[in-house]
């Protein structure tokens, strides 16, 4: 059997632990794939993680996982011809599940959900948000909570727009509507960093499959 020399070199260049070269036949084709297991850096403190992933045909493919020296999982979710597809679920260090996000070529698609996590991060116990997108606009009502489970906000959006907002204090009054679209305005830059900083852990991690 011969190695796909692109997935050796990029193996070698990224110091990968482990190498297995897998090969399908069938009456057409012979097809290589490669998977590699990827030691990267930390991305927590003293948290070192592995990526377990496949690279074919110089892209990454098939399943994905990213788990902690511990063997804890961090992240889980799936590639197609090097894009993100189907839904990726997110851990925190301590174990608790942050984030399910859904994915359709790399763009957000379905709701998305977080979770409010116990003070030591071991596991989630409340809903915090529920953001439906479209083709990675939000589009629908996005929802959330306090740690309490009442409600915080509803926003309703159309193609990226907000057309509507309501929103409340833990003490449960109804804040103006000015108010109301100011916090809106505010989650969706806070969401969005919070969900470009979770697609970065995945990105870190990923091999060079040239």
């Amino acid at each position: 059997m011969l190695m796909d020399r692109r997935c050796t070199r990029a193996a070698t260049r990224r110091f990968v632990r482990t190498l297995r070269i897998v090969a399908s036949r069938d009456a057409r084709c012979l097809t290589i794939a490669c998977a590699v297991v990827l030691p990267i850096a930390a991305m927590a403190a003293n948290a070192a993680t592995t990526a377990v992933v496949q690279c074919r045909m110089g892209m990454v493919n098939g399943e994905y996982e990213l788990l902690q020296r511990d063997g804890r999982l961090r992240i889980v979710g799936a590639f197609s011809q090097g894009r993100k597809t189907g839904t990726f679920i997110f851990w925190g260090p301590a174990g608790a599940r942050n984030a399910l996000i859904p994915y359709e070529g790399d763009a957000k698609q379905g709701t998305v959900a977080l979770w409010h996590a116990t003070r030591d991060g071991r596991a989630e116990f409340a809903r915090k948000l529920e953001a439906p997108y479209r083709a990675n606009l939000l589009h629908g009502i996005k929802r959330s909570w306090y740690p309490d489970g009442t409600p915080r906000a509803e926003y309703r959006y159309e193609d990226g727009a907000l057309v509507e907002a309501h929103a409340w204090t833990r003490a449960g009054s109804m804040l103006s509507p000015d108010e109301a679209r100011r916090q809106a305005e505010r989650d969706a830059e806070t969401d969005e960093r919070s969900f470009a900083s979770l697609e970065a852990m995945i990105a870190r991690s990923l091999p060079s499959c040239d």
